[in-house]
């Protein structure tokens, strides 16, 4: 039984209208467009079918400036008309409108959509877009050195090419075009990109809950420096690990591999779709790791077409060369394989990727043993404090992540005596600094506040599996 899909649309009538469809056909993989037919795909006929054989090649041409096929078929001698479009390389418009075929469905391209399909349709790469106004002096030339040692290590460059000045570099790694600097050059080299194109960076934030964020940092500056700054940000301050010595050595042990986050990481970095001015998202959990990017897959590519043996097609073609020079990702299509086989390495689960578009999604879920005995190991006395916390100081904790009143906390707990509630819950969490005054030279003020510190954060982060409603 044949249906309507990416190549095929069916319509009982003719309308003008249906040009955006033939129009969409012809920016996407082609396809063929029936006119007599209604939803179900049955021949009901259509009226007359000589007048609209000899007006519709010329419309057609007219307004959208292609040449489709024609054709005119009887079945069960009722005529239909068969429109045959052959996909085009250039982009097609119809009445200043880019109309593109997804799936059995029409849309119209604007903004970045549209953007990137213009620059496809070209033979060009959103980062591979000259920019005026920028020039190699306001390059960061630190983030340059760097980039020369790696690239000396990893051996991806020869050392006559290291030896060049910082222009002849730059053109080495095809980041200008008739003496200007592509975007690549400047995400990756400039001390603020954000500058000239938004939402260049990667937020962090560690999650309670989905709806629940308890605090979250920023990673900013030149593109290349950043994967390296979150996965020290990661291991410093929003991944727990579990510590042991081997003699005198200590080790630590974290949820997931680094080489693997690394990997996800990069290829985040290397496949976001930066025109859309929206940042890369990695969002912690006590039990999982989330990384987002705006990506967009190749055209014709599932999931499964990343978890098997693939090309390399990177979104960012330019910026992903500089990565592949400077040793940090490959350029086999292998980085999602690697990713797999260093958390089977480690005895972790494999990462589950996910794609709506437009948008990546890479979870690192952490073992049910390795939460164990995290917990085990906090049993209810947070690193760096002599307190326990109760199950009230720990609700407190959370409220006063927002400032809040002394009535708002006693209410909060159920408590009725003030007296005891300063004395059992409050001072003792003052006195360790997990909570402050927001007045503390007026600590009897009637404005007075008290919200949560960068302590009580951290403490308030190892509890959670302890006292998780």
């Amino acid at each position: 039984m044949i249906i309507e899909h990416q190549r095929i649309e069916w319509k009982a009538c003719w309308r003008d209208e249906y040009l955006k469809w033939i129009c969409a056909f012809a920016n996407a993989q082609g396809g063929v467009l029936e006119i007599g037919r209604n939803d179900a795909g049955q021949v009901i006929g259509v009226k007359n079918p000589k007048k609209l054989m000899e007006d519709l090649p010329n419309k057609i041409l007219d307004l959208l400036g292609i040449v489709v096929d024609v054709e005119l078929f009887e079945e069960d001698s009722i005529s239909y008309i068969r429109i045959t479009v052959e996909p085009y390389p250039y982009p097609v418009s119809f009445k200043g409108e880019y109309h593109v075929r997804v799936g059995s469905t029409k849309q119209v391209l604007r903004g970045a959509a549209l953007d990137r399909f213009l620059l496809n349709r070209t033979g060009k790469r959103w980062d591979a877009v000259p920019v005026s106004g920028v020039s190699l002096c306001d390059l960061d030339l630190q983030v340059l050195t760097k980039f020369r040692e790696r690239a000396a290590a990893s051996k991806r460059l020869t050392p006559g090419d290291l030896q060049e000045d910082d222009l002849s570099l730059i053109n080495k790694l095809h980041l200008v075009e008739d003496s200007y600097l592509k975007r690549a050059a400047i995400l990756l080299f400039h001390p603020d990109p954000e500058k000239l194109i938004t939402g260049t960076y990667i937020k962090i934030g560690f999650f309670e809950s989905d709806s629940d964020l308890l605090y979250q940092d920023e990673v900013h500056g030149a593109l290349f420096s950043q994967p390296d700054s979150v996965i020290d940000l990661l291991q410093a301050k929003y991944l727990k690990a579990l510590i042991h010595y081997e003699g005198l050595q200590r080790v630590e042990t974290y949820p997931l591999p680094f080489d693997a986050l690394r990997e996800a990481l990069l290829n985040a970095v290397a496949h976001n779709d930066y025109s859309g001015g929206v940042p890369i998202q990695i969002s912690v959990y006590a039990d999982k790791l989330i990384i987002w990017n705006n990506g967009v897959l190749p055209e014709n590519w599932t999931v499964d077409s990343l978890l098997t043996k693939h090309n390399s097609k990177p979104h960012n073609p330019d910026i992903a060369n500089v990565f592949y020079r400077a040793g940090m990702i490959e350029a086999w299509g292998r980085g999602i394989s690697m990713m797999m086989k260093a958390c089977r390495e480690h005895a972790v689960p494999a990462p589950v990727l996910r794609y709506d578009a437009p948008g990546m999604w890479v979870e690192f879920t952490f073992s049910k043993d390795f939460i164990r005995k995290v917990v085990q190991t906090s049993q209810g006395v947070p690193v760096g404090t002599k307190l326990a916390l109760s199950r009230h100081q720990v609700a407190v904790l959370r409220k006063c992540r927002i400032d809040s009143r002394l009535v708002e906390l006693i209410v909060l707990t159920n408590r009725t005596d003030r007296t005891k509630f300063r004395r059992q819950v409050l001072n003792p969490l003052l006195e360790e600094g997990l909570v402050e005054m927001t007045c503390p030279k007026k600590p009897t003020s009637s404005k007075q506040m008290y919200r949560i510190t960068d302590k009580g954060i951290q403490v308030l982060q190892s509890t959670i599996e302890l006292y998780h409603d």
